[in-house]
């Protein structure tokens, strides 16, 4: 695979990874952009791009693995509380607000 293929798609992955921005990009994808424009890039700067992709991949997956695993994670507890009524087959008692009124 010649190296302005592998450049090419690595910064692409990079690009991937990154939140999406509108037509005028974040300083980040500038910077990204330059670096990547330059006639030769070092080594190090790839190694140190191909290593900023995977930490990119890393925290994706863990976001999303945090997601699923903690689902009531964004929920107020007056909310959590009732679902996990609902999951042993519990219903909460209505709660009444002054004179018997319901809330």
């Amino acid at each position: 695979m010649s190296k302005s293929f592998q450049l090419r798609s690595l910064y692409r992955s990079l690009l991937r990874e990154l939140p999406p921005k509108p037509l005028s990009q974040s300083p980040l994808h500038q910077r990204l952009r330059q670096d990547f424009l330059s006639d030769t890039p070092h080594d190090q700067a790839v190694a140190q791009a191909d290593q900023l992709l995977q930490y990119l991949k890393a925290q994706r997956q863990y976001v999303t693995l945090l997601e699923r695993y903690n689902p009531g994670m964004g929920m107020d507890e007056e909310e959590r509380v009732r679902l996990t009524a609902r999951r042993v087959g519990m219903d909460l008692p209505e709660e009444y607000g002054k004179g018997g009124v319901k809330s």
